[in-house]
């Protein structure tokens, strides 16, 4: 980091200096609204068309999908204290979302059945449909209509678009820990603004002093000559 960098440092509500950073509220993040919608996909997928026993295929599946949702949850949170801590996990959630994105793909693979991609019909308004919403609540009506073919395309679908968007987020994420820094270039920052601020109190209230001296004395000099 940069000498010159300047790192912006947050403020309790009394004007004290705080070594956090702002706190990401991850249920907004689209990205982490979709990885909940494949979350609740994979359960109903494994539920449905692989064997309930004898397969770790359902086990792999379903804890890949949630590893994404959870680690950047868990990234966005720790994301407070520690952005190192915060890169790690929203990696391990890229992988998991890779690892995901591959297991459908074999799926169609394995059955003979079409990944849907380039100038296809039903490809288009899939990625139109994924692109334009996040949330579970705009697809729960639509799951269990859908069949295997039409649920692992949907499912690649938005893995392809979490994990575009966990690119960005994270190289965003890298270039704020190069200007910013971690966890104690913020506490050095809030320390030295804290001092700065008790210092400016300290000055003032030394002016305030002294002004009030003069006019006790003024004070004290009219008593006299009126005496």
């Amino acid at each position: 980091m940069q000498e010159d960098d300047e790192i912006q440092v947050n403020h309790y509500s009394d004007g004290t200096a705080s070594v956090l950073r702002r706190a990401v509220v991850f249920s907004g993040l689209r990205f982490y609204q979709r990885s909940d919608v494949l979350y609740q996909l994979t359960q109903l997928f494994c539920s449905r068309y692989l064997p309930k026993y004898g397969d770790r295929t359902v086990d792999q599946m379903v804890q890949a999908a949630r590893s994404v949702k959870q680690n950047i949850a868990e990234g966005s949170t720790d994301g407070q204290t520690s952005m190192e801590v915060e890169l790690k996990l929203l990696g391990i959630a890229r992988g998991s979302n890779q690892e995901l994105l591959e297991d459908y793909q074999d799926y169609l693979k394995r059955k003979g059945m079409q990944e849907w991609c380039g100038r296809n019909q039903r490809f288009e308004q899939l990625h139109a449909f994924c692109r334009a919403h996040s949330r579970y609540d705009d697809y729960k009506s639509l799951l269990p209509r859908m069949d295997d073919e039409e649920l692992a395309n949907m499912a690649i679908c938005l893995c392809h678009q979490v994990d575009k968007a966990l690119v960005s987020y994270i190289e965003r994420k890298d270039r704020e820990f190069t200007t910013e820094g971690g966890i104690r270039e913020r506490m050095t920052a809030a320390r030295l603004e804290q001092r700065a601020t008790q210092k400016e109190v300290i000055e003032r209230q030394a002016r305030e002093i002294a002004a009030l001296r003069s006019e006790v004395s003024r004070l004290k000099a009219l008593l006299a000559q009126k005496g």
